[in-house]
């Protein structure tokens, strides 16, 4: 009994090792971000599963897990040829690419898991080396190189459209070329030469702008000065026309005050004159003849007359104008003074 007992204890053991060992090789593990795809007999199977632990039938199924997020590719050490002959070799070119998950069992099934080779690494090294044929060392190293990641993107985008469409480029970085030793001397001459270029014409600009700035500042400076001059020169203008319009109305104002005193003038001349032709009446002068003849002290009467006696022909106006005060005007109209001789006042 202790032998029966031995071997069945060793059998459910030997029983539970082989399960232990038929589950491990059935269950594995799909990372985030990949997708798990089956082989059996070599053949893909249509069946997908997602990121956890998965199970399959030992040692007659395979897995493979295949990223579907974005993955960067690195293709080294790629050789290219010139149009010149010149061999260069570009050390690494980086392509970031994504698959989507819908397209993996097609792309899988026509390419196998590893279809970044087929698609990408072997389209790089095509795609570089028709670029680098078509173009000069110094195309290639330095003129035309900003533009190799774009160009090697739109074609590699353009084959996957047609052959692997969800597959994706998303960019692509080329490192510096490597080149013969002598060349890359030449080369790095060849810069500093138009290094020193550039600086001269870099000195060039500085002096010229220099020279700009200083003749800007004179062209201010002298529109500053002919703006001054033109604001001086139209105050000079204004305050001439100010004390011109000031001495019109002063020559104005002192024309209408001599003009008025003269019209005051002219207007008692005429009012006396009117007075005095209302009053020199023939009753009045000869009242003023009799008043004057009262005054003389001598009074000579009859036709004969003594010969030292002289009375011009306007004594008695001249008597009667004295006495309203324009003996002088009446004498001087007249131009016969009064003269007499033995008549006089006693």
């Amino acid at each position: 009994m202790s032998g029966r007992g031995a071997a069945r204890l060793a059998g459910a053991a030997s029983a539970a090792l082989l399960l232990l060992l038929l589950l491990g090789a059935a269950l594995h593990q799909v990372p985030e971000g990949h997708l798990a795809v089956y082989y059996r007999g070599g053949a893909l199977l249509p069946s997908l599963s997602g990121p956890g632990f998965r199970l399959l039938l030992p040692f007659l199924t395979a897995h493979r897990a295949v990223q579907t997020t974005l993955q960067t590719d690195e293709v080294k050490n790629v050789p290219c040829g010139t149009s010149g002959g010149v061999m260069i070799y570009i050390d690494r070119i980086e392509v970031v690419n994504f698959l989507a998950p819908h397209a993996v069992y097609n792309i899988v099934r026509n390419y196998t898991a590893d279809y970044d080779k087929a698609l990408i690494f072997n389209k790089i090294h095509h795609e570089l080396n028709q670029f680098c044929s078509a173009h000069t060392l110094q195309e290639v190293y330095i003129e035309l190189f900003d533009q190799i990641d774009d160009n090697l993107k739109l074609a590699l985008q353009e084959d996957l459209n047609v052959m692997a469409p969800g597959l994706t480029i998303q960019a692509v970085r080329v490192t510096k070329p490597k080149i013969p030793e002598a060349i890359r001397r030449n080369f790095e001459l060849v810069e500093t030469e138009k290094t020193k270029l550039l600086i001269a014409a870099e000195k060039q600009k500085v002096v010229e702008k220099e020279a700009e700035t200083e003749r800007r500042k004179a062209l201010i400076e002298a529109e500053k000065a002919a703006q001054v001059s033109k604001i001086r020169y139209h105050q000079k203008v204004m305050e001439s026309l100010i004390r011109k319009r000031i001495y019109e109305l002063e020559d104005a104002a002192f024309l209408a005050r001599e003009k008025a005193k003269a019209d005051a003038k002219y207007y008692t001349a005429q009012k006396a004159a009117d007075s005095n032709k209302m009053k020199l009446t023939p009753a009045y002068l000869e009242l003023v003849k009799y008043q004057a003849i009262a005054t003389n002290s001598k009074l000579y009467f009859g036709s004969s007359l003594p010969p030292s006696l002289f009375l011009g022909p306007c004594a008695f106006k001249c008597v009667a104008a004295r006495t309203v005060g324009e003996a002088q005007l009446i004498s001087e109209a007249g131009r016969h003074p009064l003269r007499h001789s033995g008549v006089g006042a006693s």
